[in-house]
């Protein structure tokens, strides 16, 4: 879903053998227009609209290139993203080299992050949430980040 405070929930959907993914029709008002997919961090896709792309890529411009690390997230971030729009279905086209990626076959979950969506594979999906599920390895994994 997508609120005034971003998107939110859980949804499996398939990607059909064109590559084609229909997005949650509580998320699509706030990706109407253009939007980007990028390779993102957790080896999932993430869908940002078109602001937030806008708001990293002025952070990642304000950053030295003669760093090793700016290059290597220009690459990661930018070099395999696709502008991207939904058709008149609700769905959006996944590249290939992106799919592979990602490993997206079949079922797929759609998360809405506040900010962002992502796209997981199932399979990376459910071994994400064996530890978020995991009472004790989250609080661990979350243990000083001021929340």
């Amino acid at each position: 879903m997508a609120t005034e405070n971003g998107f939110t929930g859980e949804y499996r959907h398939q990607v059909d053998d064109k590559g084609r993914l229909a997005i949650p029709s509580k998320m699509r008002a706030r990706l109407a227009g253009t939007f980007h997919v990028a390779q993102w961090l957790d080896t999932c896709l993430a869908i940002l609209p078109e602001s937030e792309w806008d708001a990293i890529a002025a952070k990642v411009a304000a950053l030295p290139m003669t760093d090793p690390r700016t290059r290597a997230l220009e690459r990661r971030l930018f070099g395999r993203a696709v502008e991207a729009e939904l058709d008149r279905q609700g769905r959006i086209l996944l590249p290939q080299n992106l799919r592979e990626v990602a490993g997206l076959e079949g079922e797929v979950v759609i998360v809405g992050l506040r900010n962002r969506v992502e796209i997981w594979s199932r399979e990376r999906w459910d071994a994400q949430l064996a530890v978020l599920d995991d009472d004790a390895a989250f609080a661990g994994l979350v243990n000083g980040i001021g929340i």
